[in-house]
């Protein structure tokens, strides 16, 4: 073998030695995953993740809004919430009010996968918020619920998580569609005429016992007497 082609075959196993130790030192590529809360908006039926921040927002009225807990990864698709933004189920049982608009709200902790170690994720639910005509995402949201913000960011909603905001994890997230889930919903708010009328009921809820009990003392009190004085009268005759 001449003097050539032994270098050349020295400089291309260095090559190869090389390339394959930097390789090692790379590891697997992969994209990052982060932990946090996510904002969405219902948009012809179906969740889009929001492209401007919530307090850049404002929901119109009839409108919901989402948020949900999970590790998303940076190129991966957005995890929604696992609800639909239903505004006539969500906002059924609070009236409008004059002068103000009502935005649904789903609020998703996410998956039990998705918590940070030791936490439990919140149940689901939806909330109606009651808000000025003009009020921005961050204001419906505040309406329903109390949010934990740093710089800038909603870190936590109704303190969970109760630690963290928006932290890389090393969790890659699940590439299956999550299921539904069922929301807990508002309950029913008494209103000034609902009161009203339950007032009426409880005036109207039987007889007056009690003006019938003093007067029926009255009555024998009145009627003992009058056989006093009768008594009285007759021995007054007799003698």
């Amino acid at each position: 073998m001449s003097t050539i082609a032994r270098r050349s075959g020295s400089t291309l196993l260095v090559s190869l030695l090389a390339a394959l130790f930097l390789s090692l030192l790379a590891g697997p590529a992969h994209a990052a995953s982060y932990r946090y809360w996510g904002y969405y908006t219902w948009t012809d039926g179906t969740w889009a993740f929001a492209t401007k921040g919530p307090d850049q927002t404002a929901p119109a009225d009839g409108a919901a809004e989402g948020w949900r807990f999970a590790i998303t990864a940076e190129s991966g698709s957005p995890r929604v919430p696992r609800a639909d933004g239903d505004f006539q189920a969500i906002c059924a049982t609070t009236d409008p009010a004059a002068g103000k608009k009502r935005v649904a709200v789903v609020l998703d902790g996410g998956l039990s996968d998705d918590a940070p170690a030791g936490a439990t994720p919140p149940k689901p639910r939806g909330a109606c918020a009651v808000v000025n005509t003009t009020a921005s995402g961050a204001e419906v949201l505040a309406a329903v619920a109390t949010a934990r913000i740093e710089k800038g960011l909603v870190c936590s909603i109704d303190s969970y998580p109760a630690q963290g905001c928006g932290e890389p994890v090393d969790t890659v997230p699940p590439t299956t569609a999550d299921a539904q889930v069922a929301l807990a919903l508002p309950k029913a708010t008494p209103t000034a005429d609902t009161k009203a009328a339950s007032n009426d009921k409880k005036d109207d809820g039987g007889p007056p016992w009690l003006p019938i009990a003093i007067g029926a003392v009255l009555i024998g009190a009145l009627g003992g007497a009058a056989n006093r004085m009768a008594r009285k009268s007759r021995s007054g005759a007799r003698s």
